[in-house]
């Protein structure tokens, strides 16, 4: 009672336990970041037993796509989402809503234009990724379809970032996660009851996509903190560079994952035909691995994700003591997600390979030493990524841009291009743990020099 009348405990971001609000957040972020994911390894273990090989090569030849597809998501929602919580913490309401609104229909109209662009260009598109032959053929049955729901996939993605700072973890978890469960469901069911192949997958997923936009469109009607009018979601100037200044940091990474994608497949496809594997079994295996990896990556960045309104509340209030203790705790849950990943990758390559199909003996092995070698420094990506979200917690999204194309643009990629040079498809391999590790111990120290200013 006597904290109620003297104005405290304002906010449970303020005085909530954090191991509490930690748990609150972090299991709704972790559904929200892995939903694409989700929609990605379903869709390509039932291709996998289905449509084969080919399949899987044409699931990540469309890969670069739906990269695309969460970089421009995550922008706007991370972007909107950081913004909301910094102006609710320092008491500016009116600014609030406004990024809130402005979010949502950037997102939106985003993802119309985004949808009409790639099926105007779809050919030359999926051939710019990676495509050739029979392989492409399947790209483009599958793209044809799953082109109309990117406007749906952009409001899962980032429009939950939105729901998740008001307050609401839990809807945002149901609304994405329902959606997930669904396209599992339909996946056999038009793959195979059907007989639709790749295009029941792309449906599946669409289907998916629907049902949890629905739901997260419902939401927008009545925000808890904040109550948005319509005028809330005409785009202002102010809001739409405070969107992006914060949220280029995390779509930044993403975008960075798609020139990896596209780099990838394009080196995997030379460099292969130059291999005893050929051209398709690196491109089929490498689709199989980077999803796999994108799981533990999710679970990793989604737990991450959950310090952003903690963080950018306290931040703005000038908390800074709980943003270290936050930190730290958040810390140690991840170094522990990551060590396990790494154990899996490096003991059961084979097992995780024919959950996704069958394959012949040079299949299996690519894949195994891909696992092992490539994805060799798993232990210390996940705390690459949780300061890839520290620095846009905190309104800094220039240094967050730096820190999150750390690792894939500035080490990454010209290891890439390089070390097959001297190493053919071997280069590609470990360009991977060098790349790594480095931007690992890089990220921390950064982290660690800004925390030493307050």
């Amino acid at each position: 009672m006597e904290a109620q009348e003297t104005g405290q405990l304002k906010n449970p971001l303020e005085s909530a336990p954090l191991g509490a609000l930690i748990l609150k957040y972090s299991l709704p972020a972790i559904a929200s970041s892995l939903v694409n994911s989700i929609y990605n390894v379903v869709d390509q273990i039932f291709v996998g037993n289905s449509v084969g090989e080919l399949g899987n090569a044409a699931t990540n030849v469309v890969f670069p796509l739906v990269l695309i597809v969460v970089a421009l998501a995550m922008t706007f929602g991370v972007g909107g989402a950081s913004a909301f919580s910094l102006y609710l913490g320092s008491k500016e309401e009116q600014k609030a809503k406004s990024v809130a609104g402005t979010s949502l229909t950037l997102t939106l109209l985003t993802g119309v234009v985004l949808a009409v662009l790639t099926l105007l260009f779809l050919r030359p598109i999926l051939t710019a990724f990676g495509g050739r032959g029979q392989t492409l053929e399947y790209a483009i049955e599958y793209t044809r379809i799953v082109a109309f729901g990117t406007p749906l996939a952009m409001l899962g993605t980032g429009a939950s970032q939105l729901i998740r700072a008001d307050g609401s973890p839990r809807y945002a978890m149901l609304s994405t996660t329902l959606g997930a469960v669904l396209n599992a469901v339909l996946d056999p069911i038009l793959i195979f009851g059907f007989d639709l192949g790749m295009s029941g997958a792309a449906w599946a997923t669409v289907i998916g996509q629907l049902v949890s936009s629905v739901l997260i469109l419902r939401y927008f009607g009545r925000f808890q903190s904040v109550t948005l009018e319509r005028r809330d979601y005409l785009p202002r100037k102010s809001s739409v560079l405070r969107i992006l200044k914060i949220g280029i940091a995390a779509g930044a990474m993403q975008f960075a994952s798609t020139v990896i994608s596209i780099v990838m497949n394009n080196v995997l496809g030379y460099y292969g035909e130059l291999s005893p594997y050929g051209r398709d079994i690196p491109l089929a295996c490498v689709g199989i691995i980077t999803k796999v990896a994108a799981l533990f990556d999710g679970v990793s960045l989604g737990i991450a994700q959950s310090m952003q309104p903690i963080i950018g509340y306290n931040y703005g209030a000038g908390n800074y003591d709980r943003i270290k203790t936050d930190f730290r705790k958040v810390g140690r849950i991840i170094a522990g997600i990551s060590f396990a990943a790494f154990l899996c990758f490096q003991l059961f390559p084979h097992q995780i390979t024919a959950i996704f199909g069958g394959g012949d003996a040079m299949y299996f092995a690519f894949a195994a030493r891909y696992f092992r070698i490539h994805l060799f420094c798993t232990f210390i990506v996940g705390p690459q990524l949780l300061c890839t979200q520290f620095f846009p917690s905190i309104g800094k999204g220039g240094k967050g841009v730096v820190v999150s194309l750390l690792r894939r643009v500035f080490l990454l990629l010209p290891m890439l291009l390089i070390f097959p040079l001297f190493l053919g498809i071997d280069g590609v391999l470990w360009a991977g743990p060098v790349a790594d590790g480095l931007a690992g111990v890089i990220s921390l120290l950064l982290v660690r020099h800004e925390m030493k200013k307050w």
